[in-house]
């Protein structure tokens, strides 16, 4: 595994293995990686000849100083993981490329990405210039590493519908891969902000889960506005949880739906504040797929 730190050297090794007409897959992370990064990470080097994480926390994605700086920043152990998950494949390779904030914004990126309604509902409503933040370091991305192939975890479902747009519109010659959200054994989804939680704190978050779960037989019998309003009182019931907001939608275009009827791929996506000092949780749930 090689770890790489400037654009420029990054470029030159790229260079290098498509010569060898070698395929590229990529990961964008922001570190303070998990086994869900890993499953990512597997599933690049499994399906590439070369395999480049990013480990990069994007500013411009950030509309809370306070959130920026207190997101968990562990390269060391992010490339401990990476090695274990690497060791195990053959004729393989693996770049974890951590740029500084200067080397990725030498200059301010002035670049304006709008796609609605995808990216104006739920976070883009609760997190003005979130999604144009993202759009920007990863179409950055994009450009630098040229990947055939870009892996992106569910639990993110709007970011990746967002992404989608972005390489509809720029048309980058790539194919976006959505892997499954990882969860601990007791059903909470993994995530970086996890390690803010402290262990009382860790505990109320699994209502968040396991409420999701429980919704998905609750709708059987009970309109959709009932278990949205059901989801979301069962949630703010538990003393250390609010909902910022729970919206049912339509698994492609986002947008919200009034009845079961209404789509054929319909998926439950909600964001809550947990603890004193409140960490931000998303997750969601699909109660119809296509």
């Amino acid at each position: 595994m090689k770890v790489i730190q400037t654009i420029s050297d990054l470029k030159a090794e790229l260079k290098a293995q498509r010569l060898a007409n070698k395929s590229v897959g990529l990961v964008p992370t922001m570190g303070a990686l998990h086994a869900g990064h890993a499953s990512l990470v597997t599933r690049s080097l499994t399906e590439n000849d070369v395999t480049v994480v990013s480990i990069f926390v994007n500013p411009t994605q950030f509309n809370d100083k306070n959130d920026l700086a207190k997101y968990p920043r562990t390269l060391e152990n992010d490339c401990k993981l990476l090695q274990s998950v690497f060791e195990i494949f053959i004729n393989k390779e693996l770049i974890a490329f951590a740029p500084s904030v200067e080397e990725v914004y030498p200059e301010p990126d002035t670049r304006q990405f709008s796609y609605p309604p995808t990216d104006e509902v739920m976070e883009g409503g609760f997190r003005p210039g979130h999604f144009n933040g993202v759009c920007q370091v990863v179409s950055k991305l994009f450009m630098m590493t040229e990947p055939d192939r870009a892996y992106f975890g569910e639990k993110d479902f709007q970011q990746i519908a967002v992404i989608r747009r972005m390489v509809e519109d720029l048309k980058f010659p790539l194919e976006i891969c959505p892997c499954p959200i990882v969860r601990e054994e007791d059903g909470l989804a993994l995530s970086s902000r996890n390690t803010l939680l402290s262990p009382a704190e860790r505990k109320i978050a699994l209502t968040i889960s396991q409420t999701l779960f429980a919704s998905q037989n609750y709708a059987k019998n009970h309109t959709l506005a009932e278990t949205k309003q059901w989801v979301i009182d069962t949630i703010n019931a538990v003393e250390g949880l609010e909902v910022q907001y729970y919206e049912i939608v339509d698994g492609n275009s986002l947008l919200s739906l009034n009845t079961w009827d209404d789509s054929d791929y319909i998926v439950g996506c909600i964001t809550v504040f947990c603890g004193a000092i409140p960490v931000r949780l998303i997750d969601n749930i699909k109660y119809k797929s296509c």
